[in-house]
């Protein structure tokens, strides 16, 4: 690490500049993780720089039992890399390699994190017992309960600040630096704001030379109106699309019920205990129990309850034959007629509209085995819960919350499958800028839970790649400064438009019209007319940003300007995505649905049809739809083939040779 120094930028204008060999921005389980790997492999001139520490969603998310998918390490149930990445592909939108390199290092990476003291539960005979999560053909899931993240992401900051890795905290980073065209493009370092020296003349800014740039800094949670991310989680699609990096399977995401004061995910044992719903208006009068209103009978009703637990995220093929995604279609309807909805574990389903009273005995054999064997037959949803996982209530109790009390829920957007494109090292298309996390694009429709697993695989991939062929030093201070100035003046420009706009439009009415956008148009309930609308109203909006910047009543607000036109321009380039699927004739998959009054499906229930829609266009799965800045404010999206599985035969003494000599690295 050198020593800070400062730069003249133009005038009187100058900033505080440090260089390191590698940065890595973003302080989640991903980015730890890679810092905590770069460092085993002997880069030791790095540095960590982050927002808000422990304020990401690694350590703020999670559910009843959180997953961690791992290829199979236990009992007689045979398996392997390649049948890992099989159910990785599944889905479609995923290309082969990157699905190999993801199963192979499933359990390196689940061992390094046991090491890290993550409790991960075993039997007496060492076994890391396995069970089955949603989109999962075997019993690959584990957990260490509701905190998994949380406990992956303590582990790894206890190494790093071990390792006395630098971290840069409170410095919200504003830009990339580039140098090159085209294919010759690559990172040269990025700028950031000191939130504790914005009031200064230089509004805080903060350079950071560097060879290599990490990008692990979560998905667009802030996006959405109807959000189980924890508040304030931009990521930096917006800053990556600006420099040129190619962002692929924007179109794929997750959405699944949540609570919506204390933001948690409520899948598994939540849903398992079997919980009554009811719903309310505005007011907390006229209550409710409108799932009645979809089901026939009670057994079905309860048992899709139960089965929302490993059938949590919301999925287009389970709207049929009375599936349990009927569940959060009728809470959606609930939600959008303005009405609140709760989730109640003092009671069992509460019977009218017909139907026969609750019973434990009168369920699918599925859930009634499952509670039997889990010695699960207590009278109320709150007693099973507090037999089964109670550490799942002691959670919510933490914040405040008593589970014996109704709990509002709402579906909500959890997770994003797409992101940035990577290769096999996680490495962008812009040179020495790697994407980790959940800002990596590499799933479509994805199992529960490998999710974590590809964050930590992409962390050791890209500290693997920088060790051995980017373990440089950073571009010399000339070069470096004579393609910076031009770069950092132009960022200068945009916080100078902000502080002296005029625009009525101040920052919190900027972010809730683009969220109350995404959640109308761009969430799971999709058409081409409303994201059409809503791509135009995105654009239109960025336009507006970047001609008359946004209101602010305090200089200590420009972060939250940035960010609001950065995720705005993420915004146009998810919805511009979309749009081009339904355009090319993509219908339902995974964890959405595209409204067409004219589709070849229905949703069935009680009730009658309703909700017209297209069924999948399977040949898609083939396909992985890339998104390009194109400027001003538009992306083109185009379709590239998926890459098939390998075929990997290697042999082991021209793999050796290989290894040895680097090959394997840069091949």
């Amino acid at each position: 690490m050198t020593s800070a120094q400062d730069y003249r930028i133009s005038g009187d204008l100058s900033v505080k500049a440090h260089t390191f060999q590698t940065i890595i921005i973003g302080s989640g389980a991903a980015g730890l993780n890679c810092a905590e790997h770069l460092w085993e492999l002997g880069i030791r001139d790095i540095a960590v720089i982050t927002d808000r520490l422990g304020a990401g969603t690694s350590n703020n998310s999670g559910s009843d039992k959180q997953t961690y998918y791992k290829i199979g390490i236990f009992g007689d149930v045979p398996d392997s890399p390649m049948e890992f990445a099989r159910s990785l592909t599944a889905g479609g939108m995923c290309h082969g390699d990157l699905a190999y390199v993801e199963a192979l290092g499933s359990a390196p990476e689940f061992f390094h994190l046991v090491r890290n003291g993550v409790p991960f539960p075993f039997n007496r005979y060492g076994a890391y017992v396995g069970y089955k999560t949603d989109h999962d053909p075997r019993q690959r899931a584990t957990s260490a309960g509701p905190k998994t993240s949380m406990l992956m992401y303590q582990g790894s900051l206890a190494n790093v600040r071990r390792n006395e890795t630098p971290i840069f905290d409170g410095h919200e980073v504003i830009g990339l630096l580039v140098a090159g065209e085209r294919e010759d493009r690559r990172v040269i370092g990025a700028v950031a704001l000191d939130r504790e020296a914005l009031s200064a003349e230089n509004f805080g800014l903060v350079v950071f030379r560097a060879e290599n740039v990490v990008l692990a800094t979560g998905g667009p949670g802030e996006m959405y109106r109807d959000s189980v991310y924890p508040p304030g989680q931009i990521g930096t699609h917006g800053l990556a699309l600006k420099v040129g990096a190619i962002a692929n399977n924007l179109t794929e995401s997750q959405f699944g019920l949540a609570s919506v004061g204390f933001r948690w995910n409520l899948s598994g044992t939540y849903q398992q205990v079997i919980p009554s719903y009811f719903s309310t208006d505005a007011n907390g009068e006229d209550k409710r129990y409108f799932l009645n209103e979809y089901f026939h009978d009670m057994r079905r009703e309860a048992t899709n309850i139960f089965l929302k637990g490993y059938q949590w995220p919301f999925h287009a093929e389970r709207l049929q034959d009375f599936g349990s995604s009927i569940v959060d279609l009728a809470v959606f309807n609930e939600t959008s007629q303005g009405r609140r909805v709760f989730m109640d574990f003092r009671h069992n389903p509460v019977a009218d509209h017909g139907l026969e009273p609750f019973s434990l005995t009168n369920l699918d054999d599925e859930a009634r085995r499952y509670l039997e064997r889990s010695g699960a037959l207590q009278s109320t949803p709150y007693e099973r819960l507090q037999h089964m996982n109670p550490e799942s209530i002691e959670l919510y109790e933490e914040h405040g919350v008593d589970l014996r009390q109704p709990l509002e829920v709402a579906v909500c957007a959890q997770h994003c499958n797409g992101g940035m494109r990577g290769d096999i090292w996680w490495e962008s298309n812009i040179r020495h800028l790697f994407t980790i996390g959940e800002l990596n694009g590499s799933h479509g429709v994805r199992p529960g839970g490998s999710a974590l697993n590809s964050g930590q695989v992409g962390g050791v991939r890209a500290a693997q790649r920088i060790a051995h062929v980017y373990n440089g030093s950073p571009l010399g201070p000339e070069d470096f400064w004579k393609l910076a100035r031009p770069q950092i003046r132009a960022l200068v420009a945009d916080l100078r438009r902000h502080l002296n706009s005029t625009s009525e439009l101040g920052l919190r009415q900027a972010r809730l019209q683009i969220q109350e956008r995404m959640s109308e148009y761009g969430a799971f309930m999709r058409s081409a007319d409303g994201v059409a609308a809503a791509l135009d109203a995105a654009r239109a909006q960025y336009a507006r940003m970047k001609r008359d910047g946004l209101k602010l009543t305090r200089r200590e607000d420009l972060p939250l300007a940035v960010q609001n036109e950065n995720l705005c321009l993420t915004q146009i380039a998810f919805l511009a995505a979309m749009k081009a699927l339904i355009a090319r004739g993509g219908g339902s998959r995974g964890a959405y649905v595209v409204l067409d009054e004219q589709g070849d499906r229905v949703v069935s229930t009680k009730r009658g049809t309703e909700l017209p829609h297209r069924s999948e266009n399977l040949a898609m799965r083939a396909e992985v739809l890339e998104v390009k800045w194109a400027g001003n404010g538009d992306f083109e999206v185009y379709p590239v083939e998926v890459r098939a599985l390998p075929d990997d035969q290697s042999w082991y003494e021209t793999t050796w040779r290989e290894w040895r000599q680097g090959k394997i690295f840069t091949d």
